[in-house]
């Protein structure tokens, strides 16, 4: 696995990505990585659009992911991830929720909502894993946590010990939502671990 990477986490307000953001790097710092997370960027409140860049390696000078650089992607709202297709690396990794928002233009109808994201995504040279993460978080007992699935997805890609994720993120998440939410993070592990298995053996 690599040793260093960049990491987008992108989607709207009030989907959790500043929470997750903040588990993955304190992830990668306790694995001994040198880490860079900017802010977030854009509107924080529900429904405005909220990236956040994550960069980690032996040493890091910026937090800021560069177009055309971005190695793994998880984008949590599935139209959100053609927003940011200008930082992704062709032949890299993108995770998306396969949730849907409705902006405004859509929710007004003066837009549509594009059919074949994934598509697009697949033609662009992208290594595309579709989850949903709103259905595995039900499962797992608490609809909230669709950001701890997508970061159980996004475990799978980086040279981190599971455990390390699930530790990191018990001392983040309430008590009375933690058994929920490391549930969920573990289904969102096992949902891509499954898929990558399914392809390796495919290509086989």
């Amino acid at each position: 696995m690599k040793k260093s990477g960049n990491i987008l986490l992108c989607g709207v307000g009030g989907q959790g990505i500043l929470l997750a953001s903040e588990v993955l790097s304190s992830v990668l710092l306790k694995a001994r990585y040198d880490v860079k997370q900017s802010e977030v960027h854009g509107m924080a409140q529900r429904g405005g659009s909220v990236v956040s860049h994550i960069r980690y390696g032996g040493k890091v000078y910026s937090p800021l992911i560069e177009p055309g650089t971005a190695d793994t992607t998880v984008s949590f709202e599935l139209l959100e991830a053609l927003r940011y297709l200008p930082f992704y690396r062709r032949g890299g990794t993108i995770i998306v929720n396969t949730q849907k928002i409705l902006p405004s233009p859509v929710a007004s109808g003066m837009a549509t909502y594009p059919d074949d994201v994934l598509e697009q995504l697949t033609t662009r040279g992208l290594s595309v894993h579709p989850v949903d993460a709103f259905e595995i978080a039900a499962a797992a007992g608490e609809k909230r946590a669709a950001n701890m699935v997508l970061l159980g997805a996004l475990s799978a890609f980086l040279p981190v010990k599971e455990e390390l994720f699930l530790d990191t993120a018990e001392g983040r998440v309430p008590e009375k939502f933690r058994k929920a939410n490391l549930e969920a993070f573990r289904r969102g592990r096992e949902a891509v671990s499954i898929k990558k298995e399914t392809s390796k053996r495919e290509r086989q």
